[in-house]
């Protein structure tokens, strides 16, 4: 079987009112074709210019190099910031930096080993969940999603996804998430400030109720923490922090802003990329089953494990690489600039697109195909260097890129250890962009019991 259709490309020309139309059903199907092959393209308004930089030694200049005079487009907080507030996602500069430093010791390497346990539940969870469904046609987004739910809440507070508070939260986001494309229309398309924007009421409102599960969950985590009860999980860890520079700590609506990013970043993308993952082992039977025979090292729960699952993370990263689950990021020139011959004036929006990128036909050798042995060959691991940035890169590459790597091949493997899924060919998914890559109509697979 063949992958999954990308979305259709739009001609090379059309009109801004065109582009907006295409824009507001879908962010990849606005793109045109050229971007798999183009270096750079530049989109001309009235108001000003947006770029797509497509080539490695340009996107290093804006991530890695000079990161700061690249910040984060101010425009993305328009669509964003009503759920996620002044989290680490949307601040730059100092406010930034503080912010990184409180939360960036909670991820560090032990803590994964510490995590593991929490993981390790949530996976036995999702696989007992799917026990009930065999024989079935299951939709795999919503599984993925609440196993990826269920993982956050037991490492960030020490509770299952059936918790009532985790539940709500859950339950309001699923709402969230449909009614919020990846960002808003003018991060991409420069409109003017005045021009209406989509969605608007109904996420504003979705979002007001998610914090204020999120406010209660936080607010009970810090008087335990001044009881002396707290268990000693990431919620805790990230609120008893104090900046090494400043000595301050989180307050309460810090905390609240933070927790959204990491329910939003650890939940959405984790799901994301799982249920793709899942659809592409269905398309592949024959990894499938090579994922379940190494899986059967899952009888203990030890975090050695992991070093046994190599297979299983290959398969991962090579999903990640063709599905993305953030598509693309928005950051915006803050001096004048020259890229390849042209100038780049200031305020432009410097786009970079991890989709365009892992399937660029001047860097991949077969960049549409699935291939998880390609990270074994020397162009694989050039680009894997190079050209591959899931979690984004440089100083703001995501913070819980590594945890990330332990979830999703530990939960893939779980699932394929007990059950193999089939895929449906009346039910070809296509991939479209809401907070993140998901199916137009959702990712519909047979399960059955191995």
């Amino acid at each position: 079987m063949s992958l999954p259709p990308k979305p259709a490309s739009r001609p090379d020309r059309v009109s801004l009112w065109r582009y907006a139309r295409l824009f507001r059903q879908d962010i990849l199907s606005a793109q045109p074709a050229r971007l798999y092959r183009a270096w750079m393209a530049e989109f001309k308004t009235p108001f000003f210019r947006s770029y797509l930089i497509n080539q490695p030694e340009l996107i290093k200049k804006v991530l890695k190099e000079r990161p700061d005079d690249f910040p984060k487009s101010e425009r993305i907080s328009e669509g964003l910031r009503p759920l996620l507030g002044n989290s680490v996602f949307l601040t730059n500069g100092a406010a930034w930096k503080r912010q990184r430093r409180i939360i960036d010791p909670a991820f560090e390497g032990g803590r994964l080993r510490e995590t593991f346990p929490a993981m390790w539940d949530a996976a036995e969870a999702a696989a007992a969940r799917l026990e009930t469904r065999t024989g079935q046609i299951v939709e795999i987004e919503a599984e993925t999603s609440h196993a990826a739910a269920d993982v956050i809440f037991r490492t960030l507070f020490s509770i299952p996804i059936e918790h009532h508070l985790a539940q709500a939260v859950f339950d309001e986001f699923r709402v969230y998430q449909r009614s919020q494309p990846l960002l808003n229309l003018a991060a991409f398309v420069p409109l003017p400030r005045w021009m209406p924007r989509f969605f608007q009421r109904r996420t504003k409102s979705s979002a007001a109720r998610i914090r204020r599960l999120i406010a209660e969950l936080t607010h009970q985590r810090m008087a335990e923490i001044d009881a002396g009860t707290a268990p000693d999980d990431l919620a805790t860890k990230i609120m008893t922090t104090a900046d090494p520079v400043t000595g301050e700590r989180f307050d309460a609506d810090e905390m609240i802003d933070q927790v959204a990013i990491f329910f939003l970043a650890g939940h959405e993308t984790s799901a994301s990329a799982l249920a793709w993952t899942l659809y592409l082992m269905a398309l592949h039977p024959e990894w499938q089953d090579r994922l379940a025979e190494e899986a059967r090292v899952l009888d203990v729960c030890d975090f050695s494990v992991m070093s046994k699952l190599r297979l299983s993370r290959d398969v991962f990263r090579e999903a990640l690489r063709l599905y993305p689950p953030v598509p693309m990021m928005v950051r915006e020139a803050s001096c004048p600039e020259r890229f390849r011959d042209r100038e780049v004036s200031t305020g432009a929006q410097i786009v970079i697109s991890p989709w365009h990128l892992h399937r660029q036909e001047r860097l991949w050798d077969n960049p549409d195909g699935f291939d998880p042995t390609r990270w074994q060959t020397e162009n694989g691991q050039k680009c894997g260097r190079e050209a591959y940035m899931p979690f984004s890169a440089g100083p703001r590459v995501c913070t819980g890129a590594g945890f990330a790597m332990v979830e999703g091949p530990l939960i893939l493997s779980r699932i394929l250890r007990d059950f193999r899924v089939v895929a449906q060919p009346d039910r070809v998914p296509v991939p479209v962009a809401h907070l993140t890559v998901r199916s137009d109509k959702g990712i519909w697979l047979g399960l059955e019991r191995r």
